[in-house]
């Protein structure tokens, strides 16, 4: 009879584990926005605005 080998399949969750931290550092990294750039033009275009406005 002829030998018949058996491979087992490799786990799967390390690869998942592996592809949601790579997202969560694109998350932090790309998409979160902590919100100083635009409260500072926000209160630059103020300034600028109510200066020339009161010359």
């Amino acid at each position: 009879m002829a030998e018949i080998k058996i491979e087992k399949k490799k786990p799967l969750w390390p690869w998942i584990v592996a592809i949601l931290l790579i997202a969560a550092v694109a998350y932090y990294v790309f998409i979160q926005d902590d919100g100083t750039n635009n409260n500072m033009r926000v209160e630059t275009e103020n300034a600028i605005g109510t200066d020339t406005i009161a010359k």
